[in-house]
């Protein structure tokens, strides 16, 4: 065979990403090794998906455990970790009903079917769908369409209709358009992609009275806040709000591909026998990975962790924004944080990324301004510290070289 490098990449894969040079082959809590031995501390967990680091134990014999019994058999029939998962997704959360898939896109698309079908009983007028701009929902035609990044639809038209775009935490715009037409609000709590932004408690608090005073449902897209990304265990049990439909994913599988849609039982009994499915999704192999993921996300401890570690990681960014006028702010939820760059920065967050790569961190971007930061939820107080400093001395070589090009 080739040599396994970026260079094979560009001969046999299809050009719509452009990964880094380096080729990780090994994975271990909060590090990654390359082909050459070199580790890194990884502060993007495949962006919010290894929330328990790599190759967690309890994971990997959840994985080993299941491989040796059933791995798939389609939703011809149930299977006992499906149902377990499910069982405890309702009993940790407001939901009474859960639908799995393979992803976030698939969970969202879901729930966008559902809000749309759920509508159509009600009126066969009533079937617009509210997003926000920034926001960030999937890549399928549906889910771009609802996402409010016209960077992800351009060249893909004709787009699915009805589908309104307004601003972000923004009630009296919201409130200005929304009707007795609308079937559903949809929103992240904390906008990813867009810049890591998190909604205000008074603009969610206003957006359910809203849903409630015209008969709309109130979505939230949970796919990268979830499964204790914020130091709860779902965002919204932050936030004082409770949703009628929850998507999630990323974090649920702890790496293992698996998405889920919670709703309501009266909701659910849109999606009738027929109406929607997935062959893949549910799998016993996928649930019983995310019954362990879940399991451990749970405890008090690993959401305290998430907590504590979010405020030093907080602090650390701050300290390295104002010793190389770098940041503008902080901005998140627990280990989910975006740090916006100055005006002297902009355009420059992949050359932060790529420096911190040569010193060694992983680290992510969430447009071309922000850098954002999402590490395993159980990262340790010293591996944290040690990715600060590496990210320090990028950042210094980074202004140093700046500060040549100006002199």
């Amino acid at each position: 065979m080739s040599q396994l490098n970026r260079q094979l990449f560009n001969e046999v894969m299809v050009p719509n990403y452009a990964p880094a040079e380096i080729i990780p082959v090994r994975g271990e809590g909060s590090r990654i090794w390359d082909q050459q031995g070199r580790d890194y501390l990884d502060l993007a967990c495949g962006i919010a998906v290894t929330g328990l680091g790599h190759c967690h134990p309890v994971l990997a014999q959840a994985i080993a455990e299941q491989s040796q019994k059933l791995w798939h058999i389609s939703n011809v029939m149930t299977n006992e970790p499906a149902l377990k998962l499910a069982k405890r997704l309702t009993e940790l959360t407001f939901a009474e009903r859960v639908f799995f898939c393979n992803s976030g896109s698939e969970a969202n698309e879901a729930a966008f079917k559902l809000a749309r079908r759920w509508g159509n009983t009600q009126n066969p007028e009533k079937n617009e769908i509210i997003s926000f701009y920034n926001g960030f929902h999937g890549r399928t035609l549906f889910t771009v369409s609802v996402g409010g990044q016209e960077k992800y639809t351009k060249g893909f038209e004709p787009l699915p209709g009805n589908i309104t775009h307004l601003p972000y935490n923004d009630l009296a715009t919201l409130a200005d358009h929304i009707s007795d037409k609308t079937c559903a609000v949809v929103l992240e709590p904390v906008q990813g992609e867009g810049g890591v932004t998190p909604a205000t408690e008074a603009f969610l608090k206003g957006v359910r009275e809203l849903c409630d005073q015209h008969n709309v449902l109130m979505v939230f897209d949970e796919v990268q806040s979830g499964n204790g990304r914020s130091g709860f265990l779902f965002a919204y049990m932050g936030m004082g709000v409770t949703p009628d439909i929850l998507t999630t994913a990323k974090g649920l599988g702890g790496g293992f591909p698996i998405g889920a849609m919670l709703t309501t039982a009266k909701l659910a009994e849109t999606l009738a026998f027929g109406t929607h499915g997935s062959t893949y999704g549910g799998n016993p192999l996928a649930c019983a990975v995310a019954c362990a993921a879940l399991e451990e996300i749970a405890r008090p401890e690993t959401l305290a962790n998430v907590q504590a570690r979010g405020a030093q990681l907080r602090q650390g960014l701050q300290q390295i924004g104002e010793r190389y006028s770098l940041f503008e702010e902080v901005r998140g939820m627990g280990l989910l944080l975006g740090a916006p760059l100055r005006d002297a920065w902009k355009g420059r967050a992949k050359d932060v990324v790529n420096a911190g790569l040569k010193h060694g961190v992983w680290l992510l971007v969430a447009g071309p301004d922000v850098l954002r930061f999402a590490p395993a939820l159980n990262i340790s107080e010293a591996d944290l510290a040690e990715a600060l400093r590496r990210l320090d001395a990028a950042c210094a070589e980074l202004a140093g070289s700046a500060g040549a090009a100006v002199a």
